[in-house]
Order: C-alpha cells, then structure tokens, then sequence
C-alpha cells in the first residue's frame, strides 16, 4: 500500500460510498455546490455516517456565503470543507474548528499551500469541469509542493501517468470514476483505486 491519498468526489448513494471504503479511498467528497452532484445536508449527514473515522469526509463548495458554508457544513457533519471559487483567508479563518480540515481548490498555477491558511491544496484542470487535464509534462507545469491533491481529467488511464509525472501527494476523482455525468460506475472506482496505488 502506497502513502498515496485519494479522493474520490461528488458522491450521492450509499452504494458508491461503500464501495469507495472497501476500495481504499482516504476521503469522500459530497458536493453542496450547484452540480449534477449536488446533495443536500440531510443526505451528506446519512451518507458520512456510514464512513469510518479514518476516512475523511469533505464538503465541496463554490463561491457560496459563509453563512451558508458553515451552515450546511455543521449540519451533515462533514470533517473537512472544501473551497472552490474567490474565498479570502476569512472564510479558513472562520471555518477552522478542531479536527475540521481545509481544502482550497484552485486552477491556477503557481499555487503554494497555505497561501490562505489550508490544510490541503487541490489543483483543478485548467479548465474545471471540462475533464481536460493539465499537460504535466510541459516545462511550464509548475508543480506545487507539501500536502497537494492533483485533480481534473483524471480516469484510471492517466492517474499512475499523472501521478509520477507530477509527484502529486494526492489525487481527486469525480467524472473519471462515472457511467454518465453524476453516476457512479463502482468497477471504475475500484480500478482507479488500484491503479493509482499500482
């Protein structure tokens, strides 16, 4: 087994929950951001229930008020937030709480963590939600450094490319483990899972 952290994201049954526990994942993602992925607190709440300590469960939101991040961040019982769109250091500031872990997502390089006060930093695709990844190969692709999740435009075809490639710490699935847009396809978990750790 690797040290390799792996996310799968934008979770919304019981079934691909399970399913990413017993393949390994490190962290689940639930998305309260306007997505075909979108679950409601309610159902985060039943969902994170299911998952051990050791598994990390992260919320996902995109340039939503504080009021309502820590809202629906106290209410499905999430441990860790995660940032995606122009949150100021205030928004870690006032969410940080003991055993919370914070993710700021960005698609620009370079980025360095704890630039805003986070605890992990995602990298998306240039392009975010357009599945295309970055060239991890181009002189120009300046890897982060520390605790960092690699993410948009990743299946199992390229993960274990994009990983040795990159030297991620991490990676961050969500479209790349689907059937169709916001469906999970439990084979392509697993193979990602193993793939990634291979």
């Amino acid at each position: 087994m690797s040290d390799l952290f792996i996310k799968i994201c934008g979770l919304r049954t019981a079934r691909d929950v399970d399913t990413c526990v017993e393949a390994g994942a490190d962290a689940i993602g639930f998305v309260f951001a306007t997505s075909a992925r979108t679950v409601d607190a309610a159902t985060a709440r039943q969902l994170a229930e299911r998952v051990p300590d050791h598994v990390l469960t992260v919320g996902v939101f995109r340039g939503q008020p504080l009021s309502e991040v820590r809202g629906l961040t106290e209410e499905s019982g999430i441990d860790a937030v995660q940032l995606h769109g122009d949150e100021g250091p205030e928004y870690y500031e006032a969410l940080r709480a003991p055993g919370r872990t914070l993710i700021r997502a960005t698609a620009q390089l370079p980025a360095q963590l704890d630039e805003l006060g986070e605890d992990l930093l995602l990298l998306d695709a240039p392009d975010p939600g357009s599945g295309k990844p970055w060239n991890w190969a181009s002189p120009t692709f300046d890897a982060p450094t520390g605790r960092w999740l690699l993410a948009g435009g990743l299946h199992p075809g390229n993960v274990r490319h994009a990983i040795e490639t990159t030297g991620a710490w991490g990676v961050d699935v969500s479209s790349g483990v689907e059937s169709e847009r916001g469906v999970k396809s439990g084979d392509l978990i697993r193979t990602f899972i193993a793939t990634a750790r291979r």
